[in-house]
């Protein structure tokens, strides 16, 4: 299986917007091309809380 690189300084800024925006999961992976585990990862990383459009009400 090939690696996708490291998350720039960029993307975590982006993911960082996205998650202060209230972005399902699901956009999130739209908008950065990574899986959602990787994002998953990297938030609880970063600290932050997003969610999938399956679990908002």
């Amino acid at each position: 299986m090939a690696r996708t690189p490291r998350w720039s300084f960029k993307e975590d800024r982006k993911l960082m917007e996205l998650a202060r925006a209230s972005k399902s999961l699901e956009d999130v992976v739209r908008v950065t091309g990574r899986s959602p585990d990787r994002i998953k990862k990297m938030a609880m990383r970063l600290g932050l809380s997003i969610k999938s459009r399956s679990t908002k009400r």
